[in-house]
């Protein structure tokens, strides 16, 4: 065999074997089973598991959880009605996450991902073994339907979240096309795998736009088996799952139900837990963390308190200002009235200091802004010098801080000097507006009651500025009607965060999200330097640049005092009867509850225990 030849066969094996390893071929286009936002993905196309779920994890056992309100409906998708906890365990997703990388997608009812190297469109094949629960098989005519009715009907949030999705079409039963208008947004190619996949068949024929109790046809791991509205519902594991032994699925979703019981308020799902109604709980208050979890079950070891160190990424909890109101549209007001918020002493009293203070909307994580800003924020925020507030550029935020005894004497002067510079004056110890002569009065709207100990402290020393604060604590559908319609002055919210911001910065921040009923910008941010920079953190060509450039929109947010913010912690405060297992990795971005079991060892000891004490 000639040289010439050897030479042939050598570029024929290479080019199989560039094919084989999902790389670029000749023509630029990628046929994988995953996509990693940078990087390539932690798992090969063969992983048999993620390393955080055990495969040999046994299936079985029922169990209870709690959750708090009420429910009204068993659609998740729009804005009105609210929807079951535990709902999307019924549904299946093009691509699920896993959790130990920052972010890549693996393909689920997608069994490969094809997409070309300036990922201006991407096709989804799918798995010609996906079938939704009554049989039918998942074609891509569901994807384009599902995606078309979430963007046309669905929560206002999808609409943005996908907003460069410019086209999408089924070429065949099993390949559907995403056409993305925006080539600068590496993220959007991963974040269309996220969609839930509905059956054409069953919703084509129904209203979408309303809550009901129907329960709807999907094709994830779970069923509804039974509910009783506003008071319980219980998913069955399907045993007919198509997916079941998906390696991203393996050794997870291992209880045969799960049912979810509601309570009127958390004090009152706390007793339940410890009276053995459910059994497992994630514990909000410090102070219930620190007081309440005692009792003969403790000490027998037959519940488990633990706390449980995580990566994640807190994002941002606060008092949240709505903008839109006249009240707080200048942020000398906004400033002032974080002096008024003693988070020392709160801590110190209230949460006996197992919290830290939050200093960035992406607290707990490499985005978060810290000291001065490095070079590359330096790059992206020059360009915006003559719209920024100068502390910006040559201050680190830090917000306000007491020595934790509860004299704020020294904050409560600054917050009147910025007050009086806002137009403010002090009028028989009321706040009033110099020109109107109107009071400051505001209305904090709380979901939650046992919130209000936080709150009183803070309305005490906003009276010490003339402000009136009215505390008002609503039932869960009027807080999230009044939310949406943007029919408050400040709330308490938390704003979650990934490790990969991209397009969901629009629905949190973006002027265009300001206005739409039900959005997540609830303060109702509209500055166009934000627009910009969001528009460069969904752009940002790799790990690098999205780290600077987030860090770069923080500093814009906070320094714009849009939130007063509160508080974080880096652990999950969990409790639970003893009867489950769980793998000895546990996934770096999630508690991954999902991946839990029921010890058959356990339980039969926890039964022992629970029948002597009926006896």
């Amino acid at each position: 065999m000639d040289h010439k030849m050897v030479f042939k066969i050598f570029l024929v094996l290479m080019l199989a074997l560039i094919t084989a390893d999902s790389s670029w071929s000749g023509q630029k286009i990628k046929i994988t089973h995953a996509l990693a936002m940078a990087g390539s993905p932690k798992y090969a196309e063969d992983f048999k598991h993620f390393d955080y779920a055990n495969p040999n994890a046994p299936k079985g056992g029922n169990i209870k959880l709690g959750a708090v309100g009420t429910f009204d409906s068993l659609n998740p998708f729009i804005i009105r009605g609210v929807p079951a906890t535990g709902i999307g365990l019924i549904y299946d997703t093009l691509t699920v996450q896993s959790l130990d990388e920052p972010f890549t997608q693996y393909g689920l009812i997608a069994a490969k991902i094809e997409l070309p190297q300036d990922r201006s469109w991407v096709i989804y094949h799918i798995n010609s073994k996906a079938i939704f629960h009554d049989g039918a098989s998942i074609t891509a005519a569901d994807v384009v339907f599902s995606f078309n009715l979430l963007m046309e009907k669905g929560d206002p949030m999808y609409s943005k979240y996908w907003a460069d999705v410019k086209k999408v079409e089924a070429l065949d039963d099993l390949r559907v096309k995403f056409y993305l208008g925006d080539k600068t947004n590496p993220e959007l190619a991963l974040i269309i795998g996220q969609i839930q996949v509905m059956p054409k068949h069953y919703w084509e024929s129904r209203d979408f736009t309303q809550p009901g109790l129907e329960v709807p046809i999907a094709s994830g791991p779970y069923k509804v088996l039974e509910f009783k509205p506003g008071r319980s519902i219980t998913y069955q594991r399907h045993d007919d799952y198509w997916a079941k032994d998906h390696p991203v699925n393996k050794g997870r979703y291992n209880f045969d139900t799960m049912t979810y019981d509601y309570y009127r308020d958390p004090t009152v799902s706390l007793h339940a837990f410890k009276a053995g109604e459910y059994d497992f709980r994630q514990e909000n208050s410090s102070r219930a963390w620190a007081t309440a979890y005692t009792g003969p079950p403790f000490d027998a070891g037959f519940i488990i308190k633990e706390e449980i160190d995580n990566d994640v990424n807190q994002g941002m909890q606060g008092f949240v200002f709505n903008t839109r109101r006249d009240l707080f549209k200048d942020r000398k007001v906004r400033e002032a009235l974080t002096y008024a918020f003693d988070f020392e002493w709160t801590n110190k009293t209230l949460f006996f200091g197992q919290y830290t203070r939050s200093k960035s909307y992406f607290s707990n994580s490499e985005l978060a802004a810290s000291g001065l800003p490095g070079p590359g924020e330096l790059k992206i925020l020059e360009s915006y010098r003559d719209q920024l507030p100068g502390e910006v550029f040559d201050k680190a935020y830090q917000p306000p801080e007491t020595d934790g005894s509860g004299n704020i004497r020294s904050n409560i002067r600054k917050a009147l000097r910025l007050l009086k510079q806002a137009g403010w004056k002090i009028q028989g110890k009321k706040l009033v507006n110099k020109k109107s002569g109107d009071p400051f009065i505001l209305e904090l709207l709380l979901i939650d009651p046992a919130f209000e100990r936080v709150a009183l402290p803070f309305k005490k020393n906003l009276s010490r500025l003339g402000i009136e604060m009215n505390i008002r604590v609503v039932d869960t559908a009027q807080f999230i009607n009044r939310r949406r319609d943007f029919d408050f002055d400040m709330i308490v919210a938390r704003i979650p965060q990934s490790e990969s911001p991209g397009n969901e910065q629009r629905e949190y921040w973006g002027s265009s999200a300001a206005d739409i009923t039900g959005t997540s910008n609830y303060a109702g941010i509209k500055n166009p330097v934000i627009d910009d920079i969001i528009e460069q953190v969904t752009s940002a060509p790799g790990r690098d640049e999205l780290v600077y450039t987030t860090r770069a929109l923080d500093r814009v947010l906070l320094w714009g005092y849009y939130v007063i913010p509160q508080w974080h912690i880096a652990k999950y405060r969990v409790a639970y009867w003893n009867k489950f297992s769980r793998p000895k990795i546990t996934a770096r971005y999630s508690l991954g509850f999902d991946t839990w079991w029921i010890d058959a060892g356990k339980n039969a000891k926890l039964l022992d225990f629970k029948g002597n004490l009926k006896n």
